[in-house]
């Protein structure tokens, strides 16, 4: 029932994912942040069992940053993706991993770019991408208007038309969507959209 899409734009990537917590017909919070900044240029937004998805992209951040440290320089955003498919591969024939990646990320070389991994450790470099049940909403919403010059605010003006096709139409459709950028100037939120605020409980 998650939600989690992305593209990517002239000289940037957005991603966004819905922000439920939910178990079985629970639903726990409405402010689950599912994008990780990654390092500074970079961002990978998760979907899958939350034990899972919290776990693999908190590895995959520490690794990322212990390989900077070590080696004085960053990991280009292909190679980032290059070692999560690698691991979630390893991990695929011992204890697979349920997590679902959209990984984004900003390079001088080669600018702006989005690599799609998901739970069977299938890499691909994409414009556009999604996971969950959205995604039925989201990637036919973005193949009628996705172009690879768009600016940020056209890009933007596409992300709302998705979260309007996605609460318009999934019966399950989760009511709150983060949404963050990475460019030059780095890796960064840009805005939530929500339709329901969480309500804190006053103890009796």
């Amino acid at each position: 029932m998650e939600c989690v899409f992305g593209l990517v734009g002239n000289g940037f990537a957005i991603v966004a994912a819905d922000t439920s917590a939910v178990h079985s017909i629970l639903l726990h919070k409405n402010n689950e942040d599912k994008i990780m900044v990654l390092d500074s240029h970079k961002l990978v937004a998760a979907s899958g069992e939350p034990g899972d998805r919290v776990q693999f992209t908190e590895y995959v951040q520490k690794n990322v940053s212990l390989y900077k440290f070590r080696n004085g320089i960053p990991l280009t955003t292909a190679a980032a993706a290059n070692f999560t498919r690698g691991e979630l591969a390893t991990a695929l024939r011992k204890n697979p991993y349920s997590v679902n990646i959209l990984m984004a990320g900003y390079d001088n070389e080669s600018g702006a770019s989005l690599y799609y991994i998901d739970y069977i450790a299938t890499l691909h470099k994409v414009d556009k991408g999604a996971f969950g049940y959205g995604s039925y909403f989201s990637l036919s919403t973005m193949d009628r208007h996705y172009r690879s010059d768009m600016s940020v605010e056209e890009a933007i003006e596409l992300v709302d038309k998705c979260i309007l096709e996605i609460r318009s139409r999934l019966v399950v459709a989760p009511p709150n969507f983060v949404i963050k950028i990475v460019d030059k100037d780095g890796a960064r939120d840009y805005a939530w959209r929500q339709s329901v605020q969480d309500v804190t409980t006053a103890a009796v």
